[in-house]
């Protein structure tokens, strides 16, 4: 811990990370309590405040239906917060078994799940979720099981490749000696060292996760009105722009926020668990 802070305090750009992430963490946690329109997250109508510039107390502006645009904002960090939890929670399991069978015991078992792999990694990420969400209902369980569908391959192929090296280590070789199982072997003495890149990777790809589910809702195929979302907020204000720029600006700032900040603190914890190897 103490290796780490040390390293985090000697790099600016990872302050700045883990600042970034902590707003927009506490944001999405404490939403109900820091929105000054809770209200406004869901159907709700003004049109004496509509498509306002930002002002006090819409620090933001109002949409074109008098929502603030700065609650919103808020809650559509929780969704999105939720949604990547949820899909690196499915996807990053699946990738790492499949990368660990693969790597350990080779043979036909090895060729037949990175052929698998390999026609998931070759087909474009946003394409494959949006051939996915265009035959299913655009909701946020569906939204969720399409960037599943295509980010478990990333971890496969990564825990496959770090498999492959430490398959012939002495301590892999001592523990076949002793007649130690397969799923002892790969769970239990291989995984571990595969933890520091899964943790470095699930941590940049939070940002990533958002930035697709974003790109979703901007096609108009994740999640829907009323449910606030940052892609859908960009998709709607765009139609306005230049004159009603706060619609676009001020939810693009906040994606941009996200990604930046968790690509950040990834690089950050990639130069922590290098220094501890």
């Amino acid at each position: 811990m103490r290796r780490a802070i040390a390293i985090i305090r000697a790099s600016p750009l990872s302050i700045t990370g883990v600042a970034l992430v902590a707003v927009v963490v506490l944001s999405a946690v404490f939403a109900d309590l820091i929105a000054p329109f809770p209200e406004h997250r869901g159907a709700v109508v003004d049109f004496t405040n509509f498509n306002q510039p930002p002002d006090w107390p819409n620090i933001m502006g109002t949409d074109l239906v008098g929502r603030d645009i700065f609650s919103r904002i808020l809650y559509a960090y929780r969704i999105s917060l939720i949604l990547a939890v949820v899909v690196l929670a499915l996807a990053m399991p699946v990738g790492v078994t499949v990368g660990l069978l693969a790597g350990y015991f080779g043979g036909w078992r090895r060729y037949a799940l990175m052929r698998l792999t390999d026609v998931f990694l070759s087909i474009p990420p946003l394409v494959l979720a949006m051939s996915i969400m265009g035959v299913l209902e655009p909701t946020l369980l569906n939204g969720m099981m399409a960037v599943t569908v295509m980010w478990w391959p990333w971890y496969a192929r990564l825990v496959y490749n770090i498999t492959l090296a430490e398959r012939e280590e002495g301590y892999v070789l001592a523990a076949e000696v002793i007649g130690a199982s397969s799923a002892h072997i790969m769970f239990r003495e291989i995984l571990p060292n595969c933890v520091p890149a899964v943790l470095t990777k699930m941590t940049l790809d939070i940002g990533f996760v958002i930035l697709i589910a974003s790109s979703l809702s901007f096609l108009g195929l994740g999640v829907q009105p009323p449910t606030p979302d940052l892609g859908s907020m960009v998709a709607e204000g765009a139609k306005y722009l230049p004159d009603s720029w706060w619609l676009t600006v001020f939810p693009g700032l906040a994606i941009l926020v996200a990604v930046f900040g968790f690509n950040l603190v990834g690089d950050a914890l990639r130069d922590i668990l290098g220094a501890d190897q």
